[in-house]
């Protein structure tokens, strides 16, 4: 009698236990937000974080089962401050997942602290190729797109638009760089020739002498690849210089987001590559607009999108591990395989962890980057670099 009483108050604390696991790992997600919520890119920041909410609202406030715990830190776009403060997200804050960020070089120092914790991190826009080249690993994630994704698809549409010769132009730093070298790649594999690329220091905004140097080489195209105040003053500037009327100037989707009002005339014709456009006019996208507006009294844009998706690749890969995020293999393989429904179409995860998707052509008219056709099918980035 003594053994089986023993037996039975063992199997009942082994069930207690069980139990009380269970409802341990079912406590609430801690996700960090790590993004801009002052200066240049307070908006974009703003944008994400709605995105990133609408889809939780969406799924009744639970991810896998478990409500989510958010802890905010305004990354400030400084990459000085990054390690700070993506270490006090991971060792004080205790976070289980980090969603951030935009600035690029912010993105990397977030990028090597998950590689070196283990902690989940999902890019919800910083596009440097390092993300998921050199710096992929198995729990950072990216729901937006590479740097050379875009440029390589506006290369390829310039040259089997038949144009032979291009120019380009942009800051010298790592995004400008990256996406120049994705244009001259799509382009010259396409049958043209990048006869010169200019640059211009950053954030300098003169840009006369070059445009006196494009004026008189006279190439076909000119690619551009400039953000927020200075596409702003060099889309006006080319124009002012008469040369959109003779030479055409594109470039990536950030030439003329959020911009084209303040670009007014001067943008206007435009085309541009990205993988969200104005007028998609889906089931999906409709639905998604329709939604945003609602609950924020604001249209959404491609930040927003990309805030919604990485909510969405979390929800997916929570769903998978029954809302236990420490098994991150079977967390990965279940995004790996996923195909995400997005506003922006639907898109699958490479193997380096960025979107395979599709890229559209746009064209400027009035406020809006309209879309004209898609560019490239399900274009993944060559992640060169990555190891896993």
């Amino acid at each position: 009698m003594s053994h089986r009483i023993a037996r039975t108050t063992l199997t009942a604390l082994a069930l207690a236990c069980i139990a009380t696991l269970g409802h341990a790992q079912q406590g609430k997600l801690k996700v960090g937000l790590m993004l801009p919520f002052s200066g240049t890119y307070a908006a974009l920041g703003v944008a994400i974080e709605n995105g990133f909410k609408l889809r939780i609202e969406e799924q009744g406030g639970k991810l896998g089962g478990r409500e989510i715990e958010f802890v905010k830190v305004d990354d400030e776009s400084d990459p000085a401050k990054a390690t700070d403060n993506v270490n006090k997200l991971i060792k004080r804050d205790n976070v289980d997942v980090i969603i951030g960020t935009v600035h690029s070089g912010v993105a990397m120092a977030m990028a090597k602290a998950a590689k070196e914790s283990g902690t989940v991190l999902i890019v919800p826009n910083a596009g440097a190729d390092a993300v998921t080249g050199p710096m992929c690993a198995q729990n950072i994630f990216r729901s937006s797109f590479s740097n050379w994704q875009p440029a390589y698809a506006m290369g390829e549409v310039a040259g089997k638009q038949g144009k032979k010769k291009a120019m380009t132009i942009t800051w010298k730093y790592a995004a400008g760089d990256e996406s120049v070298a994705g244009f001259k790649e799509g382009f010259e594999k396409a049958g043209g020739k990048v006869e010169k690329q200019l640059t211009v220091p950053f954030p300098n905004v003169e840009f006369q002498a070059l445009l006196t140097e494009i004026a008189a080489a006279k190439p076909d195209v000119v690619y551009s690849f400039f953000a927020g105040g200075g596409a702003v003053k060099f889309v006006k500037d080319y124009a002012a210089a008469g040369l959109n009327k003779t030479i055409p100037l594109v470039g990536p989707g950030f030439l003329t987001d959020g911009t084209l009002e303040a670009q007014g005339e001067a943008a206007q014709g435009m085309l541009t590559t990205l993988h969200y456009a104005d007028g998609l006019n889906t089931p999906r996208d409709t639905a998604f607009r329709t939604a945003y507006a609602k609950s924020f009294k604001l249209q959404p844009d491609v930040y927003a999108v990309q805030g919604y998706d990485a909510a969405q690749m979390l929800a997916i890969g929570l769903a998978a591990v029954k809302g236990d995020i420490s098994k991150k293999a079977e967390f990965a393989g279940a995004i790996e395989k996923a195909k995400i429904d997005s506003p922006r179409g639907a898109f699958t995860i490479s193997k380096s962890h960025n979107p395979v998707q599709d890229v559209y052509l746009r064209k400027v008219e009035g406020n809006e980057n309209k879309m004209v056709n898609i560019a490239v099918k399900g274009l993944a980035d060559p992640a060169r670099g990555c190891k896993l």
